[in-house]
C-alpha cells in the first residue's frame, strides 16, 4: 500500500469513531471517566479543524453494573436490558459534560438496525443527523439496547458503527477497542504476534485471524472485522487502532504507519449508493417534474423542490424511490422522497416556505434532496 493510501485518513472530513466497551470500562467496571475526557479532547481538536465527528458509543451495560452494585455482567438478556437503560444516562451524562467543556453541545441518537432496514426511518436520521452536524454538533450514537438485543447479545455495537458510517457516506471509520488492530495471532497469548498494518480485503484467511472478547466488550475482533468488511465493501476506509493509546486519533488520521490496521476501501462510496437506488430499489411511483425542474437536476445536481412538481403518480410513504419524469414522460433520474405521495399532492407546485402553511409540518425544503437524488443516463433503467 502507497504512502498516499495509508494517508487517506488525512483528507477525510466526515469520520465515524466507535469506542468499545473495554475502552471505557475503568477499574471498578464502570466508566473511566479519565478515558472519556481523553478522548473526547481528541475528537474535539478534529472538530476544531473542521471535520465532522460522529460517536458511537458502548458501555451503557458496564455503566448500569456499578449504578446497580452488580459485580458481573448479567447472562440473562433482559437484565443487560435493563443495565443498559439504567448506564445510558450516566454514559451520555459523561459525554455531555465532556464535550462542555471545550463548548461543544453533543447530541443522544438512539438507533436500531431495524431504522437503518427501513426506507422512511433511513430517511428520517439520515436527515437529522444532516441537521446535526449542520449545527456543527456532536452526535453520540448508541444501539437502542433497551428495546432491541442484537448488538448487546454479540456485536458490541461494531455492527451499528458500520451502518452508521453508510447512513453518513462517511469518509473514514475507526473503531477503537483495547487492542492495537489486527494480529496474525492472540497478542494476549503470543507474544510474537504482529500487528497486520494493511488489509487489502476481509477474506476467509483474514477473518481465521479472529481471536475472541474480553469479559466487557462483547463482539471481540471477529465482529470488527465483520463491521469493517460492510464498510469497506461500500466505499468507507476503516481503521481498527487501541483506544486507551494516547493521541491514538490524531494518529491515525495523520497516518501513522504504526497505529492500528488499516482496511482499504474496495467500493466508491458515492457509486454504492447510486447503484443502490437506481438498480436495487423498486420504485413506487413516479413524479412529473416542469423543464425547469429537470435542468436544474440533470445540468446544474441540484435537488427537486415542490415548486417544479407537476404531477404525483402511485401511493407511496415517506423514503420510498420514485421515478423523475419530463413532461414527455420520459425518465431521467430517480430517488428518495422526504414526502408521502399524498402530501406530495397537496404542495405540488407550491413554493418551500409555503409547505409548512399547508402540510402543518415540514420536514425540508427538498422534495427529494440532492444526496437522494440519482440522474439516469440512456441505457439506465426506465
Amino acid at each position: 500500500m502507497s504512502r498516499t493510501e495509508r494517508h487517506r485518513g488525512a483528507g477525510a472530513r466526515r469520520i465515524v469513531v466507535k469506542i468499545g466497551s473495554a475502552v471505557l470500562a475503568g477499574d471498578d467496571g464502570g466508566l473511566d471517566r479519565a478515558r472519556i475526557d481523553a478522548l473526547v479532547d481528541e475528537i474535539a481538536a478534529q472538530h476544531g479543524a473542521g471535520r465532522e465527528m460522529v460517536v458511537v458509543t458502548s458501555g451503557a451495560v458496564a455503566a448500569g453494573l456499578v449504578r446497580l452494585g452488580l459485580a458481573q455482567r448479567p447472562k440473562l438478556i433482559p437484565q443487560k436490558q435493563a443495565a443498559a437503560a439504567v448506564g445510558q444516562i450516566g454514559l451520555m451524562s459523561a459525554y455531555e459534560a465532556s464535550f462542555a467543556r471545550h463548548g461543544l453541545t453533543a447530541a443522544q441518537v438512539l438507533l436500531t438496525s431495524d431504522d437503518m432496514s427501513s426506507r422512511r426511518r433511513h430517511l428520517n436520521a439520515e436527515h437529522a443527523f444532516k441537521a446535526l452536524l449542520a449545527w456543527r454538533v456532536v452526535p453520540v450514537v448508541n444501539e437502542n439496547d433497551t428495546v432491541v438485543v442484537d448488538e448487546i447479545k454479540l456485536g458490541d455495537n461494531d455492527h451499528l458503527s458500520a451502518l452508521t458510517a453508510l447512513l453518513l457516506e462517511a469518509d473514514l471509520l475507526v473503531i477503537l477497542s483495547d487492542v492495537g488492530g489486527l494480529y496474525d495471532a492472540d497478542p494476549r497469548a503470543d507474544p510474537r504476534a504482529r500487528l497486520v498494518a494493511t488489509v487489502d480485503a476481509v477474506t476467509p484467511a483474514v477473518e481465521a485471524m479472529a481471536g475472541v472478547g474480553g469479559p466487557l466488550g462483547t463482539g471481540g475482533m471477529a465482529t470488527k472485522l465483520a463491521a469493517a468488511k460492510k464498510a469497506t465493501a461500500s466505499g468507507v476506509a476503516t481503521i481498527i487502532a487501541n483506544g486507551r493509546r494516547d493521541g491514538v486519533i490524531g494518529a491515525v488520521l495523520a497516518g501513522a504507519p504504526d497505529v492500528g490496521t488499516f482496511f482499504r476501501p474496495v467500493g466508491d462510496r458515492l457509486a454504492s449508493r447510486k447503484r443502490w437506488i437506481a438498480y436495487t430499489l423498486k420504485p413506487g411511483g413516479s413524479l412529473v417534474v416542469d423543464d425547469g425542474a429537470r435542468r436544474a437536476i440533470v445540468e446544474q445536481g441540484r435537488s427537486l423542490l415542490a415548486s417544479g412538481l407537476r404531477a404525483v403518480d402511485g401511493a407511496f410513504g415517506v423514503g420510498a424511490c420514485v421515478q423523475c419524469k419530463d413532461l414527455a414522460g420520459r425518465e431521467f433520474a430517480r430517488g428518495l422522497v422526504s414526502y408521502s405521495a399524498a402530501e406530495l399532492e397537496k404542495i405540488k407546485g407550491r413554493h418551500s416556505r409555503e409547505i409548512e402553511g399547508i402540510l402543518g409540518y415540514k420536514m425540508g425544503d427538498e422534495v427529494i434532496h440532492r444526496d437522494d437524488l440519482v440522474r439516469l443516463t440512456k441505457g439506465d433503467p426506465s
